[in-house]
């Protein structure tokens, strides 16, 4: 029996033998289920250690040459190994893990019926500004199992909630202060990259407004928060943006104009 998806399986099993009929909420449950294994076995490619060196190297390249490229968060097996194990560890964690929620339209489209100053509300504020569309990520290909595919690519997908909660911008600044946050969530080699080749296209004045403002600010709120990999996002569209906040230990990025910078 595969892991992870051994309860659904058991459920099923017993039902069958007792002759008991199946819950629409268990038949949703297996569809999405397995409607996400198809898409991770479809996209998935299982490497040797020296060509995961090599994806390794080739995506810290990628990221040097453009921070912006969320695709390359997929590099790094045994930093996924350990958000694994973290989302193991946590009840909402778990949660994620065994529903397999995807971040694409036909899942989160319910956020833009959200209340104003609701989580939901914000992230379709967010991207309908931006004419950003969530199905707009490459998939998954390198890693070794199914369920290590989907915490990649979980990881891939939860980048615009992380704008939002921490109210950073899309521009290379507010990329690059993201991915210092996104290093001290997942230890993610090609973010500490994505930051360097970041600084390194800033003129005189994005340097020094990056590091005496967003750089000290995204490495105190990417301790104090919770572990975001945790959190299943799409079930707090309808909750109050602040109070979630404040409930992760979440501290939004101050203005520049009000620092002297």
């Amino acid at each position: 029996m595969r892991r992870g998806s051994g309860l659904i399986s058991l459920e099923f099993f017993l039902a069958s033998q007792l002759s008991v009929p199946f819950s629409p909420l268990q038949y949703r449950l297996l569809d999405s289920r397995s409607t996400t294994s198809k898409i991770m076995s479809g996209a998935r490619v299982s490497l040797k250690g020296w060509q995961q060196a090599a994806v390794a190297v080739g995506s810290a390249l990628g990221a040097l040459m453009d921070p912006r490229r969320a695709d390359l968060i997929a590099a790094g097996k045994p930093a996924f190994e350990r958000m694994l194990q973290r989302m193991k560890n946590s009840t909402e964690g778990r949660e994620v893990l065994l529903h397999r929620p995807r971040v694409i339209s036909s899942q989160v489209s319910h956020a833009w019926d959200m209340p104003e100053n609701t989580f939901g509300a914000a992230y379709a504020n967010f991207m309908g500004s931006r004419n950003f569309s969530p199905d707009d990520r490459p998939p998954v290909r390198f890693m070794d199992t199914d369920e290590l595919a989907y915490v990649a690519t979980r990881a891939r997908e939860i980048h615009d909630f992380w704008h939002v909660l921490f109210g950073l911008p899309t521009n290379l600044i507010g990329e690059s202060a993201l991915k210092v946050i996104e290093f001290e969530q997942m230890f993610l080699p090609m973010c500490f990259m994505s930051v360097v080749g970041g600084s390194a296209r800033f003129n005189e004045r994005q340097r020094r407004l990056f590091f005496q403002h967003y750089f000290p600010w995204a490495l105190r709120a990417g301790v104090k928060s919770t572990d975001l990999m945790s959190i299943y996002y799409e079930k707090h569209f309808s909750e109050d943006l602040e109070e979630m906040r404040r409930k992760w230990g979440i501290e939004t990025c101050p203005d520049p104009k009000t620092k002297n910078v």
